[in-house]
């Protein structure tokens, strides 16, 4: 290679390594110029957020949403966890900016927080024991002890139901009413319908079984404290992630088929 082609190909490449460089910088600049936001959801609320006990970070529909949502939206994720009954107070005073823990939207909740648009469709069942033969609607649990989780709409739902004249045992974490059934506390468990039945088909698999209608259709919410700058870019990654087939993907990974097939 003669002299002056050496130089030009020196200059050539070192031009195009500077520019390489220069484009890996700009993008950990971005995306060191992120904002962190804080979200905050419930640890037991399988399978739409749980400790994986390997890698010991939250799984979950939940938090598959939640990272694909703030990669679109442009923000960085603080992850925090308490339990249910404390998110919604901890997202209306500010200390947390967004919440996701199947959190259904409500207009009592709506006076206080802000929604995105729903995500996921869900409502209530009911959960016994496999031997239990007698219980096949709301109504057959009247004079019952029945666990639920406190903070829910569930709890709600049974208080409106039944009053004072049916044992309404509320529990702060999803383990804990499940636990209740199988050792004899309580005579049935009414909560979500995908957590509920989730644990009839794992751990509950053989020793419990979901009876009854679903009661209350329902659907879950992203919650941000009111006037979140993130609201309106969540719904926007909300629906690109329908359109573009990503939500579907997200879906059929943890409950087995897609959102449309059900």
């Amino acid at each position: 290679m003669k002299l002056h082609e050496l130089t030009h190909h020196t200059l050539k490449t070192s031009s195009l390594v500077a520019s390489m460089v220069l484009g890996l910088g700009l993008s950990v600049q971005t995306f060191a110029q992120q904002p962190e936001v804080n979200v905050v959801t419930d640890p037991s609320f399988v399978p739409f957020e749980m400790m994986d006990q390997e890698s010991g970070e939250m799984v979950g529909f939940d938090m598959d949403i939640i990272r694909e949502v703030a990669d679109r939206a442009g923000f960085k994720i603080n992850l925090e966890t308490m339990d249910f009954n404390g998110i919604i107070p901890a997202v209306q005073t500010g200390n947390q900016e967004i919440a996701i823990a199947g959190i259904t939207i409500t207009e009592e909740r709506a006076e206080i927080v802000d929604f995105s648009d729903p995500y996921y469709d869900s409502g209530l069942r009911i959960l016994v024991r496999a031997d239990n033969d007698s219980v096949e609607t709301i109504e057959d649990l009247a004079g019952s002890s029945i666990a639920t989780k406190i903070g829910s709409t569930s709890h709600n739902f049974l208080r409106e139901q039944f009053g004072g004249d049916t044992d309404i045992t509320p529990y702060p974490g999803t383990s804990d009413m499940f636990m209740a059934l199988l050792g004899g506390s309580v005579d049935a468990v009414f909560y979500d319908a995908p957590n509920v039945g989730y644990f009839a088909q794992t751990r509950g698999e053989g020793r419990t079984k979901v009876v009854g209608p679903l009661y209350e259709g329902q659907q879950y919410g992203i919650v941000f404290h009111k006037g979140s700058e993130w609201l309106e870019p969540t719904n926007e990654a909300l629906a690109a992630m329908r359109e573009d087939g990503t939500y579907d993907e997200i879906y059929a990974k943890w409950f087995g088929s897609a959102a449309d097939d059900e």
